[in-house]
């Protein structure tokens, strides 16, 4: 009986396999060339973040950040974009959170926005540093009340014995704080200074357009890569 239960699993597991291999879709982005990009990547990213805003369903400016310890394990989540620029890209998080450990003590992060409904992806590489505390306590207070209470009430990444220890820790939070809550001083923004950004769009039959800006002094290069 065990031996054919081990079989059945062992069948099981080949046809999930082969069904998940299967899985595949045909990219019809539209062609990208060197006469349509912009000379600065942040430009050029403003275009492509208005058009995500104008196809995308849910969740234009969802990208995964990644980071790793200061040997080399990396890690990586979804944060939401919030603010960009030619100083960097901006996102918010608790400093005391595993990405905000791993930031201190390695300060390189990477950033990946995908946009399906385009066939779409940015990649962008660099330095990271905190925001001053002016720009994070402003977002922060831009924030709902619900949401300011809850990051003021988590203590980010770390092991909690429930989540009624959670919501105890919220409605204490709304009794002292009188329904103004501040932002804490482990809270604010992180800045992506980007040295390296590659804009990929998908193309048929897997022929990809795929071009990366890499940072010179104070302008940037641009190299078309293979797919």
């Amino acid at each position: 009986m065990i031996k054919k239960i081990k079989s059945w699993l062992n069948d099981s597991r080949q046809q999930g396999n082969m069904v998940i291999s299967m899985i595949r879709r045909e990219y019809q982005g539209k062609p990208l060339d060197e006469t349509m990009l912009m000379d600065n990547p942040v430009e050029q990213f403003q275009i492509w973040f208005d058009d995500a805003k104008k196809e995308s369903k849910f969740d234009s400016n969802a990208m995964i950040l990644g980071t790793s310890t200061k040997d080399g394990k990396p890690s990586t989540r979804t944060v939401l974009l919030k603010g960009f620029d030619d100083t960097g890209f901006v996102f918010y998080t608790n400093y005391d959170s595993r990405k905000g450990s791993q930031l201190e003590e390695n300060p390189q992060a990477s950033l990946t926005l995908y946009w399906p409904e385009m066939s779409r992806q940015v990649n962008i590489e660099g330095k990271v540093a905190r925001t001053n505390r002016e720009e994070s306590a402003a977002y922060f207070a831009s924030r709902p009340l619900g949401s300011r209470v809850s990051a003021a009430a988590s203590p980010q990444s770390s092991e909690v014995e429930s989540r009624t220890f959670l919501e105890h820790r919220v409605a204490e939070i709304r009794r002292e704080s009188g329904g103004d809550v501040e932002c804490p001083e482990n809270w604010g923004g992180y800045r992506l200074n980007p040295e390296r950004i590659e804009f990929w769009q998908g193309r048929v039959s897997r022929l990809h357009d795929r071009f990366v800006y890499l940072r010179d002094g104070n302008s940037w290069t641009i190299k078309r890569l293979a797919p």
